[in-house]
């Protein structure tokens, strides 16, 4: 096993996610189509390998035992995080990647092919314009806008029974107060509840990471 392959194990494993050896293989497949893909399309501000495998692929998976039902919606994935290492970990699950970007759904399009993951799929849109026949069973966001805002565009993919999962830094912003008073881009607006809040370290990231969990 490579030091990234032992790595990303390790890192996964802290996180809660046991991964085999075809999962690790497929993620660090996915980390190099995102670098070679990377210096021609500009996905991702991440260069160097070490940063993708914290900051990409042990980030997105920290929300791993987050995840309800069958029909999960990664809005505003950006080029497939969290979705696409999620996708990786839960065959049983279907993906719908969701972005404004073409380049890069492209990419994800590209990667699910090249990883074969059969259970993800794109759409180009903008979510608060989109209308689908049921709604999903859990939407997952992470650094997609405050948390009111995304609240209100993310609206039209939940139903009563879906579970929503912002994956932000720190929380609240403002210390020492209440989660569901923080005024500005903490708060959480009227109609909405916060279930629960857990703060995640992620092995190798010093970033303050939390992973709060919503409902209507």
């Amino acid at each position: 096993m490579s030091a990234a392959a032992a790595r990303l194990a390790a890192g996964a494993a802290q996180l809660g996610v046991p991964l085999d050896a075809s999962q690790v293989a497929n993620l660090l497949r996915l980390s190099a189509e995102l670098l070679r893909w990377n210096q021609a399309y500009n996905l991702t501000a991440i260069t160097d390998p070490d940063e993708v495998l914290t900051h990409h692929l042990l980030d997105s998976l920290s929300a791993h035992p987050d995840l309800a039902g069958e029909q999960i919606a990664d809005v505003g994935t950006g080029a497939g995080f969290p979705g696409l290492p999620l996708a990786v970990v839960n065959p049983g699950r279907r993906f719908t990647l969701i972005d404004a970007v073409d380049k890069k759904l492209r990419f994800i399009a590209h990667a699910a092919r090249e990883l074969g993951l059969a259970n993800v799929s794109t759409s180009h849109a903008r979510v608060e314009v989109m209308q689908p026949a049921q709604a999903f069973d859990t939407v997952i966001a992470r650094a997609f806008a405050p948390l009111p805002r995304m609240l209100e565009l993310v609206a039209p993919l939940c139903g009563a029974a879906t579970s929503v999962i912002a994956m932000v830094g720190r929380w609240p912003a403002c210390e020492g107060a209440e989660p569901h008073s923080v005024p500005g881009e903490d708060s959480v607006p009227a109609g909405w509840r916060l279930l629960r809040q857990r703060r995640v370290q992620v092995p190798g990231l010093e970033a303050e990471r939390h992973i709060l969990l919503l409902s209507r």
